[in-house]
């Protein structure tokens, strides 16, 4: 009964082709340079696929997953609410292979990180002059905890989430227990690991839909399945081609209550079936905006 709870349905995206533009990783590493960092914080607004405020569903409860790492595919500044993806200044896109049939994400090279490292950099002299007043950011990958009941005991568990349009996956940990694939999982594809009694459980699973929130999405729309969240900087970030320091950017996602699901006692714990008994079910994991900042 233990066993069957930890196979619960997860959210990701669903399925589109991301923007083609690349930037190879430089290997001039003279600066200035352009840095990015990834930070997660549950105090953060959470916010809806449109960039409103979100309320909570009735009959839904939600809880901050704690984060481990995270991986992007694709980061992009934008001049205004009016550039089309794609259009504006696109400084990172990961590396893509074929190896599984169709094109997608290469996740043996992908850039994970953890929060508060240095997730990518490039000199600022391979970035466009300009001012930009949006981020986007393209999520692939997402590592991290969450508390959950079976059989009248609480127990944390591991959860690895891949969100990209598509991901080559020779093998991969979710925490200390390795899965092997050797191929193609599109959006959706996710492994849950936890240890009950001392000994460790794998699951594994796919899923559709998750919020990726866009405050622009009125007038410069993000494709289905793309997974790119799109953030305004506090004031626009001006690059002159003139700087003689770094450029730091914090890619800030909030974690606020990003975890949701159908509580079916409104209780406020996570309690998946546990084989013999309906249990709550997994509405959403996605998270819940981008505030990007820079210093």
């Amino acid at each position: 009964m233990i066993l069957c709870s930890v196979a619960i349905l997860f959210s990701a995206c669903s399925k589109e082709d991301e923007p083609t533009p690349t930037v190879s990783n430089p290997s001039n590493p003279s600066g200035p340079n352009l840095i990015f960092k990834l930070y997660f914080d549950s105090t953060l607004a959470r916010l809806d696929n449109f960039g409103n405020p979100a309320v909570m569903p009735a009959g839904n409860s939600a809880q901050s997953p704690r984060f481990n790492k995270m991986s992007a595919h694709y980061i992009e500044f934008a001049q205004d609410s009016l550039t089309a993806l794609g259009s504006g200044e696109i400084v990172f896109h990961g590396p893509e292979t074929t190896a599984g049939g169709p094109n997608a994400v290469d996740f043996d090279q992908a850039i994970t990180k953890q929060e508060g490292e240095t997730f990518y950099s490039i000199p600022l002299s391979q970035v466009s002059a300009g001012t930009y007043e949006w981020l986007r950011v393209s999520l692939t990958y997402q590592n991290y905890d969450i508390d959950f009941k079976a059989a009248g005991n609480m127990y944390t568990g591991t959860l690895a989430s891949f969100v990209g349009f598509n991901t080559y996956i020779t093998n991969y940990n979710i925490n200390t227990q390795n899965v092997v694939v050797n191929d193609d999982k599109l959006q959706g594809y996710w492994g849950f690991e936890t240890v009950i009694f001392s000994v460790p459980y794998v699951s594994e699973g796919q899923a559709p839909g998750t919020t990726v929130p866009n405050p622009i999405a009125s007038t410069s729309p993000i494709p289905s399945g793309s997974c790119v969240v799109t953030g305004n900087f506090p004031s626009p970030l001006t690059i002159t081609g003139n700087e003689t320091n770094d450029v730091i950017v914090n890619i800030n996602l909030s974690t606020n209550n990003s975890f949701e699901w159908k509580d079916l006692n409104m209780d406020g714990i996570f309690e998946p079936s546990d084989g013999v008994n309906p249990g709550d079910t997994v509405v959403d994991m996605g998270l819940r905006g981008l505030f990007p900042t820079y210093q």
